[in-house]
């Protein structure tokens, strides 16, 4: 029995993840609410409708399908928003995985992936990351994640669940094969923002804050490419069926691209203008923050090899072009 229980598998990196593990051998049942999701996106697997909160509509697809493991990705993520109403992002977030860790601990469901993230670092300015940086999130993202991280530190104590953890910051591009990719409604990361505005299907770019302490005055983020990312993901699965116990890992690239680099990047890509304008700060956002992933290379064997600016934004652009979610 190969069935992973995939939270968010209708999402941007959890159709991603899907596919991955369809290439690895198990079979993806995807579970999601479709409220950020598309049903469109799910492609390698069974799909089951439910909302995180519904303990009695987890017991039965767990009952249904009785899974190996649960790769958690479901989640509210916009800083923004967690900002200016962070009741959501705790209820949503922390409340709904407690509700699924509760609901596979009862069903002997003990391995468990989560999609965590680099957020919970706050920040930390002029250094690259590992798992041993103090944890002091900005905003109610980044302390929802870190609280679903302790709730799984203690249900291994009470349960035995073993968990793998990973860590990162900004995902970018898209399946190369096209079947999967980048669709949000609304859009909001900067790659797929920036190419709506190169391909005209918005005003322009707006640049948020110009005047941080970096080079060219703009935010520094680490990119990693989701397939990339999601190989990391079944390498962490395996971890845990190899019974090597529960462990935390950081993903990134340990380099950092500012907002102008990647404008810059995405012209030469695309040989087309980037519309754009300068804008104030956002609330909560860090002025630099990159990850190493020494740990990662050295236990799961992963190299983020993908990851260059130019090949994520050409397959983001590629998707962009041609692919689209319907429903």
């Amino acid at each position: 029995m190969t069935q992973v229980l995939v939270t968010g598998g209708a999402g941007y990196i959890g159709s991603h993840a899907c596919k991955a593990l369809r290439a690895a051998g198990y079979t993806p049942v995807t579970y999601d609410n479709l409220v950020t999701g598309w049903k469109d996106a799910v492609k390698f697997g069974p799909f089951e409708q439910g909302s995180l909160s519904d303990r009695a509509r987890l017991d039965e697809v767990f009952a249904k399908w009785q899974p190996i493991a649960v790769m958690h990705f479901a989640a509210l993520s916009q800083v923004g928003e967690a900002m200016a109403k962070p009741g959501l992002y705790w209820r949503n977030n922390v409340e709904g995985s407690l509700t699924l860790i509760e609901a596979a601990c009862a069903a002997g469901c003990l391995d468990f992936v989560f999609s965590s993230t680099c957020a919970t670092y706050g920040e930390h300015d002029n250094v690259v990351l590992d798992e041993h940086t103090p944890q002091e999130p900005l905003n109610a993202y980044g302390a929802s994640k870190r609280a679903v991280e302790n709730i799984l530190r203690d249900f291994e104590a009470s349960h035995g669940l073993k968990s793998v953890i990973f860590r990162y910051f900004n995902v970018a591009g898209a399946d190369p094969e096209g079947e999967v990719g980048e669709h949000h409604r609304p859009e909001t990361h900067l790659i797929p923002v920036m190419l709506e505005a190169v391909d005209g299907k918005r005003p322009g770019l707006t640049v948020h804050g110009t005047d941080y302490d970096t080079p060219d005055g703009t935010c520094i983020r680490d990119y990693v490419h989701v397939m990339d990312l999601v190989e990391a993901h079944v390498l962490g699965l395996r971890w845990l069926r190899d019974g090597k116990g529960s462990r935390i890992f950081n993903l990134g690239t340990g380099r950092g691209f500012s907002v102008r680099e990647v404008i810059e990047a995405a012209g030469q890509v695309t040989n087309l203008p980037v519309p754009c304008t300068d804008g104030p700060r956002r609330a909560g956002d860090a002025t630099k923050l990159v990850s190493g992933s020494t740990r990662a290379s050295e236990d799961l064997g992963w190299e983020p090899y993908r990851s260059t600016m130019p090949q994520m934004i050409a397959d983001a652009w590629r998707w962009h072009k041609d692919g689209h979610y319907s429903a």
